[in-house]
């Protein structure tokens, strides 16, 4: 390879060197990254994670409810957290909110909330505000589809917060379900 060195005569001056003369580093190739392609994977319709190479993280968290966490359950959080009637606009949301926050028991978690086992006993059959969906956030919180993921993690996260503190396994085992790449 050869190496062309341009220079500029101006009329009553020196000759110049252009950038063409400085000498550069080489830049040699990388062949681990020159021809990869990023990998995209779908684990939620509303949502394309790519990712690329080895111990990439994805662009943005998917959520995705964690096993043995339940700090949603927790009802009592606070004067931080806001009321129905800020929540909801409707008013048998409102109520049946109400009905339910009826059942909290005394230490503030949800009666139906089984805190040996960390799971709901109506799991199956509870109310749809307690479902963390798209179509569900959108209604409620006016969401766009598009924003759940981040919007949905950045709830939980507030409320695992609230619930079992910044430093706790809970919200460790919540942030690597939501960033893993598989």
């Amino acid at each position: 390879m050869s190496l062309f060195v341009a220079t500029v005569a101006l009329p009553h001056v020196a000759t110049v060197p252009t950038a063409a003369m400085t000498k550069q580093p080489r830049q040699r190739p990388n062949p681990k990254t020159q021809n990869a392609k990023p990998n995209i994977t779908t684990t939620n319709p509303t949502v394309k994670k790519i990712t690329s190479g080895f111990n990439s993280r994805n662009k943005e968290p998917t959520w995705q409810c964690v096993k043995n966490c339940g700090a949603c359950c927790k009802l009592e959080k606070g004067p931080n957290f806001p009321s129905a009637e800020e929540i909801f606009d409707d008013p048998s949301d409102i109520e049946l909110f109400n009905s339910l926050v009826s059942l909290v028991g005394s230490d503030g978690w949800c009666r139906h909330f089984d805190k040996s086992t960390r799971k709901c006993s109506i799991y199956a059959d509870r109310p749809y505000f307690c479902r963390v969906e798209p179509t569900i956030f959108e209604t409620l919180h006016r969401i766009e589809k598009k924003k759940f993921n981040k919007e949905a993690c950045s709830c939980c996260i507030d409320t695992i917060k609230a619930v079992y503190g910044s430093s706790s396994k809970e919200l460790e085992n919540f942030n690597a379900a939501i960033w893993s790449s598989t």
